[in-house]
């Protein structure tokens, strides 16, 4: 599968519109964006953070299409975990943790 492919298969954005090789955006999904793919991820660079408000249901979703949960933090008002998608690239995702 290449890499247009999968990222369409894992992110499932409901709208996409090709801009020619290797550029792709999406809209509808929630979040308006693009992605340009065939380049090798480059580890430490930017990481993206996304927000759930269930973190164990988010986990369970991204584990099911195909990536690859890699770490698990705690920190003070929060948690997340990390993963790579299906195209080699590293994200994560974070929810809130009340304090008692």
């Amino acid at each position: 599968m290449n890499f247009h492919n999968s990222w369409i298969s894992f992110w499932g954005a409901r709208q996409f519109q090709d801009w020619g090789p290797g550029y792709t955006s999406f809209s509808n999904a929630g979040l308006d964006g693009g992605v340009r793919g065939g380049e090798t991820p480059i580890v430490g660079s930017t990481l993206p953070v996304l927000y759930s408000a269930d973190l164990d249901a988010t986990e369970q979703t991204v584990r099911a299409a195909g990536a690859q949960v890699t770490q698990h933090h705690e920190f003070p008002g929060g948690r997340r975990f990390h993963f790579v998608d299906p195209c080699g690239k590293e994200l994560a995702v974070w929810t809130k943790v009340e304090s008692n």
